[in-house]
């Protein structure tokens, strides 16, 4: 790795070598995870690039290839699994900079991979009348090339699914990390070789993304007295087809009154609640279902005035990896984990065998047609060996756990190498240059997955420790 050599070679871009700001930068969540924090902590990168044109992009790229330089393609850093940590030091490649709105219809957009989504979805209810069709519950931070490479779903896959649903990506324009860097426009099934694959094998510059009708969403909270019935009315109104919802998470009691402060005088103590976020015109039919089922509303946002709504975070900022961030926040010893439930029943299971061990957070979402449980719950961590017993419990029990305490594609749940990403990172990225140390299947290709041992990263132990 020739470091010097590299920062020459890129003239008058961007640079900072600040040894503090360069950590800071090389953090993301991480931190969400006591396993990953005692990993991770040490990462940091030599220097960050900030390019701040497509063509910046791919010179970077070259002078990286040239120079045998580590680089780690990065958006806002709000993911969880340090998967824009740069394990091998390097560069750490800043895409904030490309943020222009390139064309827009109606039920499309393409845009540049460092453009907020709040800030454009923002453009789009402006110009079209449209909105993204989900987005993270970092919304306000993340960006888009960011949320492709590194998310799966989020705020509004009640409705639409996740990323890697066919349809929910339109296009990606990705450049290769070469001697003479390539500009590859992806479409179709050509997409999921890029989609959440940590900017291992290609950089995305570019993303076309489809559109839904933007609503004056109304954010509401309903509480129950009985978790088990806040998930029966959660399941129904996502299996409603002729409701429109944004959101809808059911929240076990005493996660509500303990970590969501400044909803306080709404919530009631020992109430779980159904975070909802629901278009107008479906709020009366959601309403007679309150009342069917027995839900107490406790906050409508439209019916607040505008003193009670200042400073009040919006629903989905009680929702999605912000459960856990709001917990962590006032106890640092909660962690979190992503699991599925394939029926009520294994939700209740789970739930009864586990108590207030691992507080219930689920998230509505739906996947080939069919709305699931997805799971974000709380786990209250004492050990590392109990935490891997925890999540044993669920696959001992048909609940599938996408593990959030490992930095590798493979074992974030894949369970096995995605051998279309691998194929095209040979293509893209034929030094293994971009973001090393997450992808198995490139490092060690005989790694046994079904030996129960945890894959560390060789380059791991001397980065940020040179």
């Amino acid at each position: 790795m020739d470091i010097k050599g590299f920062r020459a070679a890129l003239g008058d871009i961007p640079v900072i070598d600040d040894p503090k700001a360069v950590q800071l930068r090389s953090r993301d969540y991480y931190w969400y995870s006591p396993i990953l924090k005692r990993q991770l902590d040490h990462v940091t990168a030599d220097l960050v690039v900030s390019p701040r044109t497509q063509d910046e992009v791919a010179e970077v790229l070259a002078a990286a290839f040239h120079h045998k330089v580590p680089l780690t393609p990065r958006g806002a850093g709000t993911g969880n699994y340090g998967q824009a940590m740069p394990l091998s030091g390097g560069a750490l490649l800043d895409l904030m900079s490309l943020n222009r709105v390139l064309h827009l219809q109606s039920d499309r957009v393409r845009a540049e991979a460092g453009i907020r989504l709040e800030r454009l979805d923002r453009h789009l209810r402006a110009e079209v009348g449209s909105e993204l069709r989900f987005f993270p519950s970092t919304n306000k931070l993340a960006s888009l090339g960011g949320f492709i490479a590194g998310g799966s779903g989020g705020v509004g896959s009640v409705r639409w699914g996740g990323l890697r649903n066919i349809g929910n990506i339109l296009g990606l324009k990705v450049i290769t990390c070469e001697a003479s860097p390539r500009v590859l426009e992806l479409e179709g099934a050509d997409i999921l070789k890029v989609a959440h694959a940590y900017g291992t094998n290609g950089v995305i510059v570019e993303a076309e993304m489809p559109l839904a009708p933007a609503y004056d969403w109304v954010d509401m909270i309903v509480g129950f007295d009985d978790f088990l019935d806040a998930c029966r009315f959660a399941q129904v109104v996502a299996q409603q087809d002729g409701l429109l919802v944004k959101e809808v998470a059911p929240v076990a009691a005493p996660v509500p009154t303990q970590y969501f402060t400044h909803h306080k005088p709404w919530l009631k103590d020992g109430q779980s609640v159904v975070l909802l976020m629901v278009a107008p015109v479906a709020v009366p039919s959601v309403e007679v279902l309150i009342a069917h089922h027995g839900g107490d509303l406790r906050l409508r946002y439209d019916k607040l005035d505008e003193a009670e709504r200042k400073g009040l975070p919006p629903v989905y900022e009680l929702a999605w990896n912000h459960t856990t961030l709001r917990a962590i926040k006032i106890d640092p010893t909660i962690t979190y984990l992503q699991t599925q439930y394939p029926t009520f029943e294994h939700l209740e299971k789970m739930w009864r065998m586990l108590g207030d061990e691992m507080p219930m957070h689920l998230e509505m979402g739906r996947f080939d047609g069919t709305v699931v449980f997805s799971g974000l719950p709380l786990v209250r961590f004492t050990t590392e060996e109990r935490l891997e017993e925890i999540m044993r419990l669920h696959e001992e029990n048909g609940c599938l756990v996408f593990n959030p305490h490992r930095y590798t594609l493979e074992e974030g749940g894949m369970k096995k190498s995605d051998q279309v990403q691998l194929a095209f990172k040979k293509e893209a990225d034929p030094s293994g240059i971009l973001n090393p140390g997450k992808m198995i299947a490139w490092d060690d290709p005989d790694f046994d997955f079904d030996a129960g041992h945890v894959y560390t990263f060789a380059g791991l132990d001397n980065v940020g420790r040179r």
